[in-house]
């Protein structure tokens, strides 16, 4: 199908796209890398207005040491962020989970930020981030706002992003030594959305866990924290029965809807079945 007509803009900076926006106001769509906005465009599912184009803003593509914190551009393509050594070396669960989106074409031309705005309960990198306690940061012309993971992703494809702010980007604490990742994700091919995915980090000291954070994908309207796996999982020696006791209150707390791909309770099953797997990996038991 054609789109419907629109005014399109290429801003160059920053303060060119927050003006954009700013005029155009609900009228408007970003573009950043366009793998989830063009399909809508095409089908006509958004009629928007104004198209603000994000690609030739260089300052959004960066990612940067901010001290106790990495900061990723929220144009920063998902290639970029796999290969970056900052990422690689600081927020190695990004890297890995980024490397498991899509296939190379969709990684070359997607961008963290668009993931992140879109919102997708399915899509793999909102429940990473939350996972991560990343925060986002938005800009408007009143200036610049913090959101924290937990309060950003509100429900299906819904953001706290107001219609005036842009995503510039998102910083995710360093979270020193002692730290193992891994992100487990269940779908039905190689290109496919997540059916269920978990974000999984672990600290151990002495054979202990000291700390855990566990987060959800497409198990609900918007990426949920397990906070009754990670209590589960404090002060207890790593073990592989220590992780699936904890693992059985990973559907606590969480919505999933059924449809095609299975059913609420599948889902269930497999957050469970998932979080021991990612547990037992982030762990090295």
């Amino acid at each position: 199908m054609i789109p419907g007509s629109f005014d399109y803009l290429r801003p160059t900076t920053i303060g060119e796209a927050v003006s954009a926006l700013a005029e155009s106001g609900e009228d408007a769509k970003v573009l950043a890398g366009g793998q989830s906005l063009m399909p809508l465009l095409r089908l006509r599912l958004a009629l928007p207005e104004v198209l603000v184009d994000l690609d030739h803003v260089a300052e959004l593509r960066e990612i940067r040491d901010t001290g106790d914190s990495v900061f990723i551009g929220a144009m920063a393509t998902h290639h970029q962020v796999i290969k970056d050594p900052l990422v690689r070396a600081h927020a190695p669960l990004i890297a890995q989970a980024t490397a498991t989106v899509a296939d190379p074409a969709v990684r070359h031309r997607g961008t963290l930020g668009g993931s992140l705005a879109h919102a997708d309960p399915a899509g793999d990198l909102p429940a990473v981030i939350l996972a991560l306690d990343g925060v986002l940061i938005a800009q408007s012309a009143h200036g610049p706002r913090e959101i924290p993971a937990a309060d950003f992703f509100e429900d299906y494809l819904t953001s706290a992003l107001e219609p005036a702010e842009l995503l510039l980007g998102v910083r995710i604490p360093k979270l020193g030594t002692g730290w193992g990742f891994h992100y487990e994700k269940f779908h039905r091919t190689a290109q496919a959305w997540a059916i269920v995915g978990v974000a999984c980090g672990v600290r151990r000291a002495n054979g202990a866990i000291e700390e855990c954070r566990v987060a959800l994908t497409n198990m609900g309207p918007a990426p949920v924290r397990a906070h009754e796996v990670e209590r589960a999982l404090l002060g207890r020696v790593a073990t592989q029965n220590a992780f699936k006791a904890a693992a059985a209150h990973a559907a606590e707390g969480t919505a999933p809807t059924g449809d095609l791909h299975g059913s609420a309770e599948y889902r269930e099953h497999l957050a469970r079945v998932l979080t021991a797997r990612a547990l037992t990996t982030a762990a090295g038991i």
